[in-house]
């Protein structure tokens, strides 16, 4: 991971000097630096590095107008800030304007090498994240209605949710906090729902009601039992998950949030059964 780029952004060569020491010392890779908005732009569009250390006072802008050019160019560059001036007005700033987090002159190297590997960490976390949860929220369905119904369950292939998601007739959200918020759903039909909640109770449900609580339910456990797995692999992730929203209803649309969902359509016994989980890259060194 230390072969990730670095730039440093500073108006005074001595900082510079500062900060490319204590970055190289540490084995980081610093490909670039740039005393001015116009030279940041160029550096970042040849070297595209992975992080970007910024000074809040420029020449010709600030740091804030720096950080938007250049996610402007890749909103995926990590910057820290590092000012002599620091207040809570700026933290504040620093946040709404994406940077990751912020450092006061004089640097102290220990600070900054813990921000950097903080960074580098979490990213390395959430591609951990981003590669298993797809696959154990799928199998946590599946063994969930599989062990509650006794019956066979399986799911085709999944695909990125990216327009709105028109519902068959019942949709249950699940909110998951942690390291990494995200969201879960099952969506499914009325007539599904009737089907698979009188084959978890063994009996027909006495009413409406009762089939909205039985799968309100049933997505608290498969959401629960996945967040488990994935914490049980890694307890860093933190994951949570807050209790059911039911939505019911003719013409409900759920819209795409902003982060990547993947959806995955479950097959049952009982009908058809839509779910739908993803997960966001937050600014989380700010936690």
């Amino acid at each position: 991971m230390k072969d990730n780029g670095i730039v440093i952004i500073d108006d005074s060569p001595f900082s510079v000097a500062i900060i490319r020491n204590i970055l190289e010392e540490e084995g980081f890779n610093v490909v670039g630096e740039a005393n001015s908005l116009e030279e940041a732009l160029e550096v970042i569009t040849k070297t595209k590095p992975y992080l970007v250390t910024m000074d809040m006072t420029l020449p010709d802008t600030d740091g804030f107008e720096c950080t938007r050019s250049i996610h402007k160019i890749d909103d995926s560059i990590r910057v820290i800030m590092i000012s002599s001036m620091m207040d809570d007005e700026i933290v504040k700033e620093s946040k709404r304007n994406k940077i990751i987090d912020f450092i006061q002159k004089p640097v102290d190297g220990d600070e900054l090498i813990a921000a950097v590997e903080k960074i580098l960490k979490a990213d390395e976390l959430y591609t951990f994240l981003d590669d298993k949860y797809n696959e154990i929220f799928i199998e946590s369905l599946l063994d969930c209605i599989g062990v509650m119904t006794k019956t066979q369950v399986n799911h085709q292939e999944a695909y990125l949710q990216t327009k709105d998601f028109n519902s068959s007739g019942i949709t249950v959200v699940i909110g998951i906090i942690g390291l990494f918020p995200g969201r879960m759903f099952i969506d499914l039909s009325k007539e599904t729902a009737g089907k698979l909640v009188a084959a978890i109770l063994s009996k027909e449900p006495k009413d409406y009601n009762e089939v909205l609580l039985g799968l309100g339910e049933l997505a608290n456990i498969i959401s629960g039992n996945a967040s488990s797995m994935l914490n049980r692999q890694n307890r860093a992730l933190g994951l949570r998950i807050a209790p059911p929203l039911i939505l019911h209803g003719d013409n409900i649309v759920i819209s795409p949030p902003d982060f990547d969902t993947i959806t995955t359509l479950i097959e049952t016994d009982f009908g058809d059964i839509t779910l739908n989980v993803g997960f966001k890259r937050g600014d989380e060194t700010w936690m």
